[in-house]
């Protein structure tokens, strides 16, 4: 699924939408109802690790009431001028007013849809996605929108691939949110120095929100440490070395993607690290949960043994 430096760009896609109203909704969603969206104004979208959350209200944005009434009182005052009469002193209360009440209904009706992306999970604007390559039968079929949104500006955002609910407010705490200035690393620290394998710890999005596992083999490889090394036996300067390659990654990856540029991977669907090392690739997970496939160099990234009683 996607990791939290492509949705944190999806939201950078929404967010032009904002203040706007929805006209006409569509998609194969079933986990809504569609018509729930129909007429709704867009308040907000935030972005905690891998899923989005979109604020709808019943009416307009502070933000864009107060452009109506901007707009609202510039007219009023060309108007007036071209009729060479002086401005009655209560010119801005239709348009005061009219913000006034657009504020209070936009504390009290507010509601938030989730997205939670799947594999190939994206998020189009003013686009519709198109088949690069045929399926197993050879049809050329373009992807099934989830959820289509056009908004009065004539635009329109397009969702593909995901889960879609209603919550009552966004799920977000920056402090676990590894794109987040707020990130906490030293309580990031004190999670990784469990004795568990690293590599499942840091994807564990309780704690390391965001981090999926591109980023997981990159930094781990980077920080020169084995996926099932124990947190516990691991030097403390090490994980912190780790943590800051998770921070330094990600940043970077999402200001590649901000600007349309591919990002080079160290080891990631690689068959021999930059040393020239083979690199062994393994399904890796809790024993109970998901495996995911993890890319290492066993040279490189050597497992952390417990110390010899001296």
């Amino acid at each position: 699924m996607p990791e939290g430096p492509t949705v944190r760009r999806f939201s950078s896609l929404v967010s032009p939408f904002v203040g706007q109203q929805v006209v006409k909704v569509g998609g194969s969603t079933k986990q809504i109802a569609l018509q729930d969206v129909m007429g709704r104004w867009i308040h907000d979208c935030q972005v905690q690790g891998k899923k989005l959350y979109i604020a709808f209200g019943c009416c307009k944005t502070r933000e864009a009431a107060s452009a109506d009434a901007q707009e609202q009182g510039d007219e009023e005052e060309e108007e007036e001028k071209s009729l060479c009469d002086p401005a009655p002193s209560d010119s801005s209360s239709p348009s005061t007013s009219h913000l006034s009440t657009a504020s209070k209904e936009d504390d009290s009706s507010c509601t938030w849809l989730r997205f939670h992306f799947g594999l190939y999970g994206s998020i189009r604007a003013n686009e519709i996605a198109r088949a690069k390559q045929g399926n197993k039968r050879g049809d050329w079929k373009d992807p099934t929108p989830r959820l289509i949104l056009h908004f009065t500006s004539g635009g329109f955002l397009v969702f593909y691939n995901c889960r879609i609910h209603w919550c009552s407010s966004p799920d977000v705490e920056p402090s676990c949110d590894i794109l987040s200035p707020e990130f906490d690393k030293k309580k990031a620290l004190s999670v990784l120095s469990a004795p568990k394998p690293v590599c499942i710890t840091l994807m564990d999005q309780r704690h390391f929100s965001g981090v999926g596992n591109i980023i997981k083999n990159e930094i781990l490889y980077l920080a020169g440490v084995h996926p099932l090394s124990l947190g516990s036996l691991v030097p403390a300067d090490t994980l912190s070395a780790l943590i800051d390659h998770a921070i330094s990654f990600t940043a970077q990856w999402y200001r590649n993607k901000m600007q349309g540029e591919p990002m080079h991977y160290h080891i990631y669907m690689k068959e021999s690290c930059e040393k020239g090392h083979k690199v062994v690739k393994e399904s890796i997970g809790p024993p109970c949960g998901l495996k995911r496939l993890t890319w290492y160099c066993p040279t490189c990234q050597e497992l952390a043994q417990p110390k010899e009683p001296t």
